[in-house]
């Protein structure tokens, strides 16, 4: 892993999103999901920080949030030291080309009626319309090389590559434009593991070459182990630890980031690794815990877990929200 001291990129501040459940004959408000609540964290530029958790902990609402794909209620982001969530609607679409985001699925990501030139060319249209065909064509060309893909791939449909060039192309399409940030959700998962490998050193090489971050999203941990400089670990739309990633993985200090490592695998038969099994399923996100929102499944939980909910601070070069860390 390398050491990043560049400025910061992007900062965000006690970020909420929450979704109303709505019931009855008049539809009316009786609860609320708390799909983000109150995440803060910041990336650094040339960084990868990657975020982890169970599904359904609130990690691609965060990231659809921070792009302003999705409104957040409450928080703020910082990018480039402007806060998105006080920008006008066109000030933030010149911002797009700057914040870029690359799918889970390159077999719906990519528009099957349009052809790979289509789908590449089509930011260069929106955000610099001053460029002549030639010069799009070449800028498609040279891009296309960049992700390891053949010059007359842009003649060509999705339906006619494979899943891993598919994904290929949707990371051409999101580097044409020159983006400060690129965003990752599962970028990977859906991929056979060969193809898998190819595409995370593909995105090492290009992270070199254009100066980019990354916030990568994944529930692998081996891949996010692979890809991060530093990992977030989100459980039930809070972020309860980030650390380094090796700092992360050589001692967890929240009881859930240690039940999810000790899960993985290991190579090596002789040595002896406790298996963490959690007590139940997450619980709702409609009606979280009181308390510390791991309580109920946590081995280690006390009394005061059970009524005072952790705050995220710095204990030893890394955050951690947990009363009573490993």
């Amino acid at each position: 892993m390398r050491r990043v001291e560049n400025k910061v990129l992007l900062d965000i501040k006690n970020l909420k999103k929450y979704y109303p459940v709505r019931r009855g004959l008049f539809y009316k408000t009786v609860g609320w999901i708390k799909a983000v609540d109150d995440v803060s964290f910041f990336l650094s530029e040339g960084e990868t920080l990657g975020l982890v958790g169970e599904s359904g902990c609130g990690k691609t609402t965060l990231a659809k949030t921070i792009l302003r794909l999705i409104e957040p209620d409450e928080g703020s982001i910082y990018f480039a030291g402007k806060d998105l969530t006080k920008l006008p609607l066109n000030r933030m679409r010149a911002l797009r080309k700057d914040l870029q985001i690359i799918f889970q699925n390159p077999f719906n990501s990519l528009d099957p009626r349009f052809t790979v030139l289509r789908i590449i060319r089509e930011g260069l249209l929106n955000f610099i319309p001053k460029k002549n065909g030639k010069e799009i064509i070449a800028l498609s060309k040279k891009i296309l090389k960049d992700v390891g893909l053949p010059k007359d791939s842009i003649d060509r449909y999705p339906h006619e590559f494979s899943g891993g060039q598919r994904q290929r192309i949707s990371i051409a399409r999101s580097l044409i434009l020159n983006p400060k940030l690129l965003v990752l959700d599962e970028p990977v998962s859906s991929l056979d593991v060969s193809i898998q490998a190819q595409v995370l050193n593909l995105l090492h090489a290009l992270q070199r070459e254009f100066n980019l971050t990354y916030l990568f999203i994944t529930h692998d941990l081996r891949v996010i182990e692979y890809i991060s400089d530093k990992i977030a670990v989100m459980y039930l739309g809070k972020i309860v630890e980030i650390a380094d990633t090796s700092q992360l993985y050589g001692h967890p200090v929240h009881p859930y980031t240690e039940a999810l490592l000790s899960a993985l695998p290991t190579l090596d038969p002789k040595e002896k690794k406790k298996r963490i099994i959690l007590k139940g399923y997450p619980p709702s996100p409609i009606n979280p815990p009181s308390g510390c929102r791991f309580h109920t499944r946590c081995i280690y939980a006390q009394k005061k877990c059970e009524v005072e909910e952790p705050k995220l601070i710095l204990r030893d070069s890394r955050m951690v929200a947990c009363h009573f860390p490993l």
